[in-house]
């Protein structure tokens, strides 16, 4: 029963988007409710009647099929309800209505999906609610899954989600790939949003394994999409599906059995999935064609040093060069902390500690630990005190656990 249960899950994640995705193409995505009612009406049905009938041999075959009839009742009913009391129907819903037209071929979802991808990530919705909107109408994620990504709870998901579609409907968004002219502008905001969705997932504090790791796969699935259409397999694209490859390649390593946190230099090799680091240095060889240099060029260059495990000084060199140039396009707190960490490895812990301190970011606590690390080569007092600041401030219990350990070894110096 558990393996049934694990599979109508997949395939709810698997079609769930595609199926909104094409419905919601014919309604207009005013109305998207409706084509997530018809869906979700769909696989209800379909877990009653393969409970008493088994699965079928082609389940996705009898889900399009089903959402089809679902479809052009609503169609049919709607109908109905415009010609005896609004008198009203567009051409187009009738044109639908009579052709039967929702069409589930691989090609119109991956159009709808496409569409439907530019549409969420509308510079007119707050980039928090987009990510929601795009974990649920395109990866599929029920809402006490993203709830738990969030670290929040269903009802405020809820709110989120209608707050975003309600600004669907008052920006009046439509379901259509911008022009040419618009495409290279929208685009950053659509990988933006892809890379926002996959740190969601890398760099999660819930301590569901699977989840934080589904989310992962669904930011690369997207970027891969963009890929398959010529208007947006663009080098920074490529690029940024590298940059995600290569932090993807070293995922089980990262965590133990019990959830704390294994650093880059306790990380074994052995875990680092070598198919995704072959991935990401195909991507990164397409990324640099043109003249273009964006900040996920740079960021890949970077992961990609992290994926060779011998600490030497030319790989931190190389590391702290390619810092410096995305200081310059791309400035940020966190970058000017990788960027000095970097720069301890290649110069030595006194050239960095200069650098360090002036950063001043008192409300982060990876600059204490960092700070904690850089005064441990020279002064054991300081560095207790800037690691139990970095204690005090970390929000999971992994992260605690990591820093506690980095403490306790201060005193086996």
């Amino acid at each position: 029963m558990t393996e049934e249960h694990d599979f109508l899950k997949q395939l709810f994640q698997q079609e769930f988007a595609k199926m909104v995705a094409v419905i919601s193409k014919l309604f207009g995505l005013q109305h998207i409710e409706i084509a997530e009612d018809i869906v979700s009406e769909t696989f209800l049905l379909a877990t009653e009647s393969w409970e008493s009938k088994g699965i079928p041999d082609n389940p996705a075959a009898w889900l399009y099929a089903v959402a089809k009839q679902k479809t052009l009742y609503h169609f049919r009913r709607n109908k109905l309800f415009n010609e005896k009391i609004r008198r009203e129907y567009t051409s187009r819903q009738e044109s639908i209505y009579e052709a039967g037209d929702v069409n589930f071929s691989q090609e119109n979802i991956k159009d709808s999906q496409l569409q439907m991808l530019f549409a969420i990530c509308n510079p007119a919705i707050a980039s928090e609610a987009q990510i929601g909107l795009a974990l649920r109408i395109l990866c599929g994620f029920g809402i006490d899954e993203i709830a738990e990504a969030f670290l929040s709870n269903k009802e405020a998901i809820n709110k989120r989600l209608f707050r975003a579609k309600e600004k669907l409907r008052a920006e009046k968004v439509r379901m259509e790939l911008p022009t040419e002219n618009e495409i290279v502008n929208r685009l950053d905001n659509v990988l933006h949003i892809i890379y926002l969705l996959f740190s969601e997932g890398y760099y999660s504090k819930t301590q569901n394994q699977i989840l934080r790791k589904d989310l992962c796969i669904e930011a690369l699935r997207l970027g891969i999409m963009l890929t398959e259409y010529e208007r947006t397999n663009r080098p920074k694209t490529n690029a940024l599906l590298a940059l995600m490859c290569f932090h993807a390649s070293r995922f089980d390593a990262r965590q133990s059995s019990d959830g704390a946190l294994i650093l880059y230099e306790q990380q074994n090799e052995a875990l680092w999935d070598t198919a995704l680091i072959r991935q990401g240095r195909f991507f990164l060889d397409l990324s640099a064609q043109g003249d273009e240099i964006s900040s996920y060029h740079l960021e890949a260059r970077i992961a990609s040093w992290h994926c060779i495990k011998e600490d030497t000084n030319e790989k931190w060199e190389a590391i702290l060069q390619v810092y410096n140039q995305l200081l310059l396009i791309n400035y940020s707190p966190s970058v000017a902390l990788n960027r000095t960490f970097a720069l301890y490895k290649a110069n030595g812990y006194e050239t960095a500690l200069v650098e360090a301190e002036k950063l001043k970011l008192e409300n982060n606590h990876f600059y204490y630990v960092l700070l904690g690390e850089l005064y441990s080569n020279c002064d054991q007092l300081k560095a207790k005190q800037n690691f139990q600041k970095a204690y005090d401030l970390a929000k999971t219990e992994s992260e605690k656990q990591s820093i506690q350990k980095k403490i306790e070894r201060l005193f086996y110096r």
